[in-house]
């Protein structure tokens, strides 16, 4: 990340939750680092690149996610991608896997409108694909960025509170009180907030103690 000292340093964020069927809720946790170095960018034409965090795009496939993860079943047609369009560019999103898949978008940019299978959306605004088919994004003057969210439904009840997402309301009742108990296992950390020094890199510390560091793999 580049670091200013006399200008504001802007960032977005996305924070995107799959859910688990329940049979996976209770696994033993999990996590993996997608860099960015890793995650694959395809060119569409010269004036629009798709980045595949998940699932595949064309002949380029993102990393693999989490072993209990519900984008690691091939079934669950799990995609997400972040699209970057320059003025006058267009990019043609395959049909889904599955007729009952899901699949959103969420358009942003300072005055960026992205014109969806007919539809002008704007900065801020969303789309949802209804009918199954190939799906094409264009832009017009300006640039835009588009994140694409798709996967086929669990099919489960839901059962949501705070940062809980269960099958039913026993089951959050019952997550909160393992967290009260335990921190699900311990936070590691003296404080709250832990600070890291400025000059350190990224790196990720898993569960198991080992560091991971995308720097030292050059």
């Amino acid at each position: 990340m580049t670091r200013f000292e006399a200008a504001d340093n802007t960032l977005d964020l996305y924070q995107i939750w799959i859910n688990l069927p329940a049979a996976s809720k209770r696994v033993p946790a999990e996590f993996k680092m997608l860099w960015n170095e890793d995650i694959p960018v395809v060119d569409v034409g010269e004036n629009a690149r798709v980045k595949v965090i998940a699932g595949r795009f064309g002949d380029a496939a993102a990393p693999a996610p989490p072993l209990n993860s519900w984008a690691s079943n091939p079934d669950a047609d799990v995609t997400i991608l972040l699209i970057q369009l320059d003025p006058g560019a267009t990019v043609t999103l395959p049909a889904t896997g599955r007729p009952d898949t899901n699949r959103v978008l969420y358009v942003h940019g300072e005055g960026a409108a992205a014109t969806v299978d007919g539809a002008e959306v704007g900065d801020g605004w969303g789309f949802a694909q209804t009918a199954p088919g190939e799906l094409t994004i264009t832009t017009a003057e300006r640039p835009a960025t588009v994140l694409v969210l798709q996967g086929a439904p669990i099919g489960e009840p839901v059962a949501q509170r705070g940062p809980f997402v269960m099958n039913t309301e026993a089951e959050v009742a019952q997550a909160f009180a393992d967290y009260r108990q335990t921190g699900f296992g311990g936070w590691p950390h003296a404080t709250d907030a832990p600070v890291f020094p400025r000059d350190q890199g990224r790196f990720a510390r898993h569960g198991d103690g080992r560091v991971e560091d995308p720097a030292s793999r050059r």
